[in-house]
């Protein structure tokens, strides 16, 4: 029997059940939890621990952490196992300069292509984000932050664009995670309204206006220093392993 083939369903934090291959699945949860900044960069990625986590294969795992590696937001270290990627101060100048080359191309994209139901989508997800960080979901308001950036280089129209994108917005939560400075408050939610506005009105150089200011604003909350993420990955994945735990009549 094919391990791959064996479909697997796991609660988000939301509560949903993911659903897809075994390794869609590990990898999805992985990556989730660095855009919402729940692994700390440096962290061990033991197979071991993973497997027992997400109850699969470790050739599941080395799997997931290989398409994770090639994304750059995992380091796969011969004979000594996967870590979380660590950028030096050095790469996270370069991925953000890199970030910023390609938002610009990715705005003026969409504003030639954005349909009116993608920006339907982007200004949900804003909606969504805001709700997120009002009742304390720090983490999921994150994430759909950066969903957000995924979900604008769809409306690109531009498919190596969007894989690009998804390596460098997962990178960017790994700087952010390890070098933003002071209370790491988050007010993307304007700005990101602002930019579907500009977008909408087919108004490009607004529109790359907004999103380099964005990027600005980003940039200028990094001390290129601190932590908030964890090394633990039972404690990161806990809502999988109790949820695993719970007697099925209470699900």
């Amino acid at each position: 029997m094919n391990e791959q083939l064996q479909p697997l369903k796991k609660p988000t934090r939301s509560g949903k059940a993911r659903t897809g291959t075994q390794d869609d699945i590990v990898y999805a949860h992985i990556f989730d939890a660095i855009l919402e900044q729940r692994l700390a960069p440096g962290t061990k990625l033991s197979e071991e621990a993973l497997g027992e986590i997400f109850g699969v294969s470790r050739t599941i795992i080395r799997r997931a952490l290989s398409r994770l590696a090639h994304e750059g937001v995992v380091l796969l270290r011969p004979n000594r196992g996967a870590v979380v990627a660590s950028p030096s101060v050095e790469e996270a100048r370069q991925i953000f300069f890199a970030r910023r080359l390609v938002e610009r191309a990715i705005t003026e994209l969409a504003v030639q292509h954005a349909s009116a139901e993608q920006l339907g989508e982007l200004r949900q997800m804003v909606t969504d984000e805001q709700d997120c960080f009002a009742r304390g979901d720090r983490g999921a308001g994150i994430r759909l932050s950066g969903e957000f950036h995924l979900k604008l280089a769809e409306a690109a129209k531009n498919a190596p664009l969007v894989s690009f994108q998804r390596s460098l917005v997962s990178q960017t939560s790994l700087i952010i995670a390890q070098y933003e400075s002071g209370n790491r408050s988050h007010c993307s939610f304007d700005e990101h309204n602002e930019l579907i506005d500009a977008i909408a009105a087919r108004d490009s150089e607004k529109a790359v206006r907004l999103m380099m200011h964005h990027m600005d604003h980003i940039d200028s909350k990094l001390n290129l220093d601190e932590d908030s993420a964890s090394d633990d990955l039972h404690a990161v994945f806990s809502h999988l392993t109790l949820a695993k735990k719970k007697p099925r009549s209470a699900r």
